[in-house]
């Protein structure tokens, strides 16, 4: 890989800058720039994201109305651990560190060799069969072994056998998965992002089909049938789009013996997909913990990750976005831009979270209420749920940080390489390992906290050491990424988060304020959801967060027209 070739950056993790591709390195860097791009590609994927955030939204809707929160949706819930698990691993996280770095540095190649082979047919024959193989064997090991897995995540579950069976249906949901992560890899890459947005739409459509007319026969399990034909519909959605780009060739004809190319490290898919597995190691904690307390706290906490996902989901949107730019720009060795959009980005992601975390933090019981409180989900299910989101958005800034940190981090050595870069050093492959040790130290600081706490306080007892794990690995993070030699400016960043922390502060306590005014749910989140939302504006523009600032003066611009002459032209300057 271009980062392995040793003198010639202070920093010898980071790629090198190289004369030949100095076309791709402008070309990275003018999409590092590209504020037109980003606007247009964060909107389209925002819009189907927001689209596929709400129809997971009512599918739990329909799973507390239909079902409540008892033994029966905790068994699912254990078996939907399988899912959870192969979401991340196979879609957004693992594959996507792995992959998108490794089409990126394929196109890369593609602009500065336009007449050799082609290096992206090159990688995906290279890579897809493999996986293919592996997706199978997987595939076929969670469903023969549903058994002891179910009693290794929830030893005291009250109905072990309806989780078995659930297992072994949400178990070949694991083959399309893996299908579903490659594509969206290539795609986004290539800078095409509405498929690849879309592919939780047609999941929930999935399921929500299968909810609405298969629960009153086959119960629970029809959640757990859902799931695996939602896999399989996000499969079908990409396929098209996925074979296009393929066929759509680089510049000239291939060369027979053309210099270069790419040569694949099949050793750095161990380090990612450890740290992936790590991190989700957090819901087995949970799991683990959570079947020894009373029937329904694993769907409550359930519950509440669903609501306080969304927040973290807002912010993971931007860097869904620019990941393909930062892998570009690394992999051309335009390293300061690559430096920019990853500040950038911790700002912005920042900003959406620690506002999200504000109002959770302000309107959780109202929230509840309103989603949730129909049918078999009753005043007790909301308190619980609503004090368990309370406790779990202190460390959603966190979990947003993680996911902007982790991506440049491995991108720095992606599982492919230049054919002509020297294998990197042992130290610089034991660096890859950074981010698994920094999410088992977090994880260590879950248990510890879980285990001290949940005798006294139940499921707030876990949420508790979720949130602080997951803050302990990404102070951990932050300190790997200057490491790896992504020189980070670490008194502009982290002035930042601290002026933007002080705003949500100030907005989560005016927002709890004002919806404690009335009692009626939606009036008590509308209410105290706009105070949030003004006075987090006020404050993040009084206390000079760029981040709040700008978006405030833009609609202060745009209402420039309705404002009287005088005001408009203060506002304007």
């Amino acid at each position: 890989m271009t980062g392995d070739r040793p003198g010639t950056t202070a920093r010898p993790q980071l790629p090198a800058a190289r004369p030949a591709p100095e076309r791709g390195g402008r070309h990275a860097r003018r999409a590092a720039r590209s504020g037109g791009f980003v606007a247009r590609a964060f909107g389209v994927t925002a819009v189907l994201s927001a689209a596929g955030s709400g129809l997971g939204l009512l599918r739990d809707l329909l799973l507390a109305r239909y079902f409540g929160a008892n033994q029966g949706t905790d068994a699912f819930l254990v078996a939907w651990t399988v899912p959870e698990t192969a979401a991340p691993l196979l879609i957004e996280d693992a594959m996507a560190f792995l992959m998108v770095p490794a089409f990126s540095l394929a196109l890369v190649l593609r602009e500065e060799r336009p007449h050799g082979p082609d290096p992206v047919r090159q990688l995906v024959r290279a890579t897809l069969p493999w996986l293919l193989l592996a997706l199978c064997t997987l595939t076929l090991a969670a469903a023969l072994g549903a058994g002891p897995l179910v009693g290794l995540l929830a030893p005291g579950l009250a109905d072990p056998a309806l989780a078995v069976t659930c297992t072994r249906i949400t178990a070949l949901t694991i083959l399309p998965f893996g299908v579903v992560g490659y594509l969206c890899s290539m795609l986004r890459a290539h800078h095409t992002f509405t498929a690849p947005a879309g592919i939780y739409v047609a999941y929930n459509l999935g399921i929500l089909a299968v909810l609405l007319t298969g629960h009153a026969v086959l119960g629970v399990g029809s959640a757990a049938v859902g799931v695996t034909l939602g896999s399989l519909l996000m499969a079908g959605l990409l396929l098209g789009p996925a074979a296009r780009r393929l066929r759509t060739r680089g510049r000239g004809a291939p060369a027979a013996g053309a210099a270069g190319g790419l040569v694949l490290i099949p050793l750095a898919i161990l380090p990612v997909a450890a740290f992936t597995l790590t991190r989700q190691a957090q819901v087995f904690v949970e799991r683990y913990l959570g079947s020894g307390l009373p029937p329904g706290t694993i769907s409550h906490l359930n519950y509440a990750a669903k609501v306080s996902q969304l927040a973290m989901t807002a912010g993971i949107l931007i860097v869904t976005v620019t990941f393909p730019l930062v892998a570009r720009a690394l992999a051309a060795g335009a390293l300061r831009a690559a430096r920019d959009r990853v500040e950038k980005d911790l700002g912005q992601a920042a900003a959406v979270v620690l506002l999200g975390t504000a109002f959770l933090m302000a309107c959780a019981p109202s929230v509840v209420a309103l989603l949730f409180q129909r049918g078999a989900f009753g005043p007790h299910d909301t308190a619980a749920t609503a004090a368990v989101i309370r406790v779990y958005s202190f460390g959603l800034p966190a979990q947003a940080l993680i996911g902007v940190m982790v991506r440049p981090f491995f991108s720095v050595r992606p599982v492919v390489r230049r054919a002509d870069d020297p294998e990197p050093a042992g130290r610089r492959r034991a660096l890859d390992w950074y981010p698994v040790a920094a999410m088992a130290l977090g994880l260590l600081v879950t248990v510890g906290v879980g285990l001290a706490a949940t005798p006294h306080l139940g499921a707030l007892g876990l949420a508790a050491g979720n949130a602080a794990g997951i803050t302990t690995t990404a102070v951990l993070l932050l300190r790997g990424l200057l490491l790896r030699g992504i020189a980070l400016r670490l008194r502009l960043v982290l002035g930042g988060q601290v002026r933007l922390l002080a705003a949500a502060v100030g907005a989560a306590g005016a927002g709890a304020l004002t919806a404690a005014q009335v009692a009626a749910p939606l009036a008590a989140t509308l209410l105290g959801g706009t105070a949030v939302a003004v006075v987090f504006a006020v404050l993040g523009t009084a206390f000079g967060a760029a981040e709040v600032r700008g978006p405030v003066r833009a609609v202060l611009r745009a209402a420039g027209p309705f404002l009287p002459a005088d005001e408009g032209k203060s506002h304007g300057r």
